[in-house]
């Protein structure tokens, strides 16, 4: 069997232990599939001995922000970031889920005042395992597939 060889980059981040098939939608929800950045590298359904197959999402010249990381960590709570400087893990750490999500979420509710007046939109974790949070302003919980849609 051939084994896929992949080069190093020199500064960047590399999202590794991502659930199978999670890794568009992280690519997705952190704009990476623009043409102007450098080279995006998504390994898909790959063999994994803590998750059994797993995605990676490598991007060179990119470092993310916080905001970007609990969004990661919506999608992939078992996600790890290696932070990559001079083609070396300078920094490593496993995303966590906030106790609250401020200003990444939308709610789902139409009627919630975060979706018609000037605020920033706040989510209570009410869950880890599933993953459920509940609107700060209507209550509303929201899990699974709707929290990706509102992403």
């Amino acid at each position: 069997m051939a084994e896929l060889k992949v080069t190093a980059i020199k500064d960047g981040t590399v999202i590794d232990h991502i659930p199978a098939g999670k890794g568009l939608k992280v690519i997705e929800i952190l704009h990476l599939n623009r043409p102007n950045g450098g080279a995006l590298l998504l390994a898909s359904n790959v063999r994994s001995g803590k998750l059994g197959r797993k995605d990676i999402v490598k991007v060179e010249g990119r470092f993310l922000s916080e905001e970007e990381v609990n969004k990661i960590a919506l999608i992939a709570p078992t996600a790890t970031v290696n932070i990559v400087r001079d083609y070396g893990v300078s920094e490593k750490f496993k995303v966590e889920v906030p106790d609250e999500i401020t200003g990444i979420l939308h709610c789902a509710n139409p009627n919630c005042v975060s979706n018609h007046e000037h605020t920033v939109s706040r989510f209570h974790v009410v869950s880890r395992e599933p993953l459920k949070v509940r609107c700060h302003y209507c209550e509303r919980t929201m899990e699974g597939d709707e929290i990706l849609r509102n992403l």
